[in-house]
C-alpha cells in the first residue's frame, strides 16, 4: 500500500491520521463528560469533598486536557499532509447535494479538530487552578494572560466549538455508514487499513463554497451562542460590599493576593474589596511606628477554577464568616517594618508578624510585604489533612500606595 494518496485512494499516512484522529477524539469527548461531572458533584457536594474525590476528578481533567493537545497537533500534523496530497475523489460527485454535504462536514471536522483543542488550551492558559497538562509544557502559552475574562471566553468558545465537533463527527459517521450499508460503495473500504478495490471516481470540481458553509455555520453558532447569553459573563461580586474607612493614610492603589499549592502547582487569587485605615509616623529608630486594622470581604476573592469551592463551608465559609480582619501595630526593626498583631480567618484567631518594606517620599508611601500561613492553624480546608491535593502553607502578599490625608 503507498504512503501518498492518489485520486482513487488514500495512502498509508493519511489512513494512520484518521484512525490516529478517531482514537484520540473518541477518547477525550467521554473524558471530558466525566470530569465534568466529577468536578461539579466536587462543587457542588452536600458534605465537604475527600482528597480522594478532589484528586479523581483532577486526574480525569489532566487526561482529557492531555489527550486534547495531542488532538490539537496531531489535527495540525494532519491538515499540512493532506496539503501536500492529491485529494481523493468523491465517488458519489455526480450526486450534487449529498457531495456539498460530505465536503462541507470535513471542512467542519478539520476546522473543529484545531479550534476545540486550541480554545480548550488558551482557556487553561488563562485561568488559574484545578487540574494539570500532563505534557512537559502547556501550563502556560506565550502572549495569554492570566485573566478572568479571557478565561470566560474560550471556555464558551470550548463548549461551543465541542458541540460543532460532535454534530459534524456524528454526521461523518453517519455518512460512511449510509456510503457502506446503503450504498454498498467504496467510501468507507478505502479508507481501511490495507489495499482497497476502489474504483476511479468520476471526474469533479471542488469549489471553496462548502468551506464558506463551514464558515457560516461556525458564525450561526457563535451567533447562537451571544444570543442565549452564553458569553454573559456572571460577575464574582462580594457578598458584602465594604465602607470606606477613615485613616490618616489614604490607599491609592494595592493588590492583596494569597497564592496555594494545589496538586504541587501554585495557584495565585487577589481579593478586590479590602480596606485598610492606617496610622503611620516614621520612627527615628526602632520602636513603634503606628497601627493598621485591615477588613477583607472574602466574596471578593477571585481564584481561579476553585473560587467557587474556597467560598464553601469547609474553605472560608462566606456565609457564616464574610469578612477577615487584621488588627496590627507597626514597628521599626533593624532591617526594616513589621505588622504585628492579630489575624482572624472565619472563628480562628492567631497572632501573626507580617514583614514589610516601605519607601516614603514626600507625602507618598509605597509598601510591600508578605507572610506565609498555615490553613489548617484556622479549620480552612480540615477536609484534606495532607498536603495530597492542597498545600498547608497559604502566601499572602500585599502591595499598597498611599498618599498622607489632608
Amino acid at each position: 500500500m503507498a504512503a501518498t494518496n492518489s485520486f482513487s485512494s488514500y495512502g498509508s499516512v493519511a489512513k494512520t491520521f484518521h484512525w490516529l484522529t478517531a482514537l484520540l477524539i473518541l477518547t477525550t469527548l467521554p473524558l471530558g463528560w466525566v470530569a465534568d461531572n466529577l468536578a461539579y458533584a466536587v462543587l457542588h457536594a452536600d458534605t465537604a469533598p475527600t482528597e480522594a474525590e478532589i484528586a479523581r476528578a483532577a486526574r480525569v481533567f489532566s487526561l482529557h486536557k492531555t489527550v486534547g493537545i495531542a488532538v490539537f497537533f496531531v489535527a495540525l500534523a494532519r491538515i499540512l499532509w493532506a496539503l501536500t496530497q492529491t485529494k481523493p475523489g468523491l465517488l458519489n460527485a455526480e450526486n450534487k447535494p449529498e457531495a456539498f454535504a460530505a465536503e462541507t462536514v470535513h471542512w467542519l471536522l478539520y476546522g473543529s479538530l484545531v479550534l476545540v483543542p486550541l480554545s480548550g488550551w488558551v482557556h487553561h492558559a488563562a485561568t488559574e487552578g484545578f487540574a494539570p497538562i500532563l505534557w512537559p509544557f502547556g501550563q502556560n502559552l506565550p502572549f495569554v494572560p492570566k485573566s478572568d475574562v479571557l478565561a470566560e471566553v474560550t471556555g464558551v468558545l470550548h463548549w461551543l466549538f465541542m458541540w460543532v465537533l460532535v454534530g459534524s463527527l456524528v454526521l461523518h459517521i453517519a455518512g460512511a455508514l449510509k456510503h457502506h450499508v446503503v450504498d454498498k460503495d467504496s467510501t468507507l473500504r478505502r479508507m481501511l487499513p490495507g489495499r482497497s478495490d476502489a474504483p476511479e471516481p468520476p471526474r469533479q470540481h471542488h469549489s471553496l463554497v462548502p468551506a464558506v458553509a463551514a464558515l457560516a455555520v461556525w458564525a450561526m453558532v457563535l451567533t447562537g451562542g451571544w444570543v442565549t447569553g452564553e458569553f454573559a459573563r456572571e460577575a464574582g461580586d462580594a457578598d458584602i460590599e465594604l465602607a470606606e474607612v477613615q485613616s490618616d493614610w489614604q490607599v491609592q492603589t494595592g493588590t492583596l493576593s494569597i497564592t496555594i499549592s494545589q496538586l504541587g502547582s501554585p495557584v495565585t487569587g487577589s481579593f478586590t474589596d479590602w480596606t485598610a485605615a492606617i496610622t503611620f509616623d516614621d520612627p527615628a529608630q526602632v520602636g513603634p511606628a503606628g497601627s493598621v486594622d485591615v477588613t477583607i470581604a472574602i466574596g471578593s476573592l477571585n481564584l481561579g477554577t476553585v473560587t467557587e469551592q474556597a467560598m464553601g463551608a469547609d474553605f472560608f465559609n462566606t456565609a457564616q464568616f464574610p469578612t477577615t480582619q487584621f488588627t496590627a501595630d507597626l514597628f521599626r526593626t533593624e532591617t526594616g517594618f513589621e505588622a504585628r498583631g492579630p489575624l482572624t480567618i472565619r472563628d480562628k484567631t492567631i497572632d501573626i508578624v507580617l514583614p514589610f518594606s516601605l519607601d516614603v517620599e514626600g507625602e507618598t508611601a509605597v509598601m510591600s510585604g508578605s507572610v506565609d500561613l498555615n490553613r489548617l492553624e484556622f479549620d480552612v480546608g480540615t477536609s484534606q489533612p495532607t498536603e495530597e491535593s492542597l498545600g498547608f502553607a497559604v502566601s499572602v502578599s500585599v502591595d499598597l500606595t498611599a498618599t498622607r490625608a489632608e
